[in-house]
């Protein structure tokens, strides 16, 4: 059963996509269809795992993966090529993740740390939904058998898990996966990170100490995908800086956190290095600087925005990229899942 070079990718459609989401991801994502054959989701199922007060309701939810949906698109992702789909339209990923709960290990979950994090100290009343979701997260790689996927430094873990489990299933059903023509006795690749270069860690125009959230209150601390030009410009005006000019070397953005965010975000939109940024903006005024950063915010985000609004405004025309990406998905994941079952042992239709 030889692997297919495939790229899994996944965004939770939770509403409000900003600079970090672009540079931290949909960046890396359009770069890789030149190079990959890949499979973008919508990972809708993900987004439920916390209560209705945190995901919003259906009426957003629908909302929300469509606005990711014309993200992906209005940033350069070509949906004929490649196949981009909403999690929940495959009925796989729900099965496959079954699977995977009777091979997985409480102990394996219990040292995510990502849960811990989202529950809090009232863990007691996380869904089991929160606690199991990375064990969904495997089959959503696994489901389509990706060699591959990119990952944040917050996703690492759950990518080792991913791994283990495979790895486990091929080690407990290996005799049935030979019979069914795998003489490796191997069914499920372990799925490697792909990295695509020094990852942008984009933090909030208002604390250069912390990541740019959507969960901020200010709307300041942010540049949202759908932001006009006016807005995206008196975002940056406004952000904070420190009262020291620019450095003219890298190692002089130390412990000067709002001047390396800034930096780093110019040289991330312009394709350079921070230390060319400095070459050139170094020793002088933030507020010179800030106009040239807000000019080129403008020119790289302003078409997305605008292409974002058009798609976003003609739902019917999403949905229908939705609907021909999850009919090429299932074709992949239904060929999976009835090789799962046979493996297992289970008595499918035929």
């Amino acid at each position: 059963m030889p692997f297919v070079e495939r790229v899994f990718s996944g965004v939770q459609p939770t509403g409000n996509l900003h600079l970090g989401n672009y540079l931290g991801a949909i960046v890396n994502f359009v770069k890789m269809q030149e190079t990959h054959s890949c499979i973008y989701c919508v990972v809708d199922m993900h987004a439920i795992t916390q209560g209705v007060d945190v995901w919003g309701g259906p009426a957003e939810l629908t909302r929300n993966t469509r606005e990711v949906t014309a993200a992906f698109i209005a940033a350069g992702i070509d949906p004929k090529k490649h196949i981009v789909f909403n999690q929940s339209q495959v009925s796989g990923h729900a099965e496959l993740a079954w699977i995977f709960n009777c091979v997985a290990r409480m102990g394996w979950l219990g040292r995510m740390t990502q849960f811990k994090e989202k529950a809090g100290k009232d863990r007691e009343n996380a869904s089991v939904g929160l606690f199991d979701y990375p064990v969904l997260m495997a089959a959503d790689i696994l489901l389509y058998r990706a060699t591959h996927v990119p990952v944040g430094e917050d996703q690492k873990q759950h990518l080792e898990l991913s791994r283990d489990i495979a790895q486990k299933f091929n080690n407990d059903f290996g005799e049935s996966i030979r019979a069914q023509g795998a003489n490796d006795g191997l069914f499920f690749p372990l799925p490697e990170p792909l990295i695509t270069g020094p990852a942008t860690r984009v933090m909030s125009l208002r604390d250069g100490t912390k990541k740019m959230s959507k969960s901020e209150a200010s709307d300041n601390s942010r540049i949202n995908l759908t932001d006009d030009a006016d807005t995206i410009a008196q975002k940056i005006r406004k952000a904070k800086t420190d009262p020291e000019p620019l450095p003219t070397e890298e190692k002089g953005l130390d412990a000067r956190p709002e001047a390396d965010n800034l930096v780093g975000i110019f040289a991330a939109l312009s394709g350079r290095s921070k230390a060319d940024v400095l070459r050139e903006f170094g020793a002088g005024q933030f507020s010179s600087f800030k106009n040239a950063l807000a000019e080129l915010c403008v020119t790289k985000l302003a078409p997305i925005a605008g292409e974002m609004k058009r798609l976003v405004a003609d739902p019917g025309h999403i949905d229908a990229i939705l609907n021909d990406g999850s009919d090429r998905a299932r074709a992949i994941a239904d060929e999976t899942m009835k090789l799962s079952k046979d493996i297992v042992g289970f008595i499918r239709r035929r």
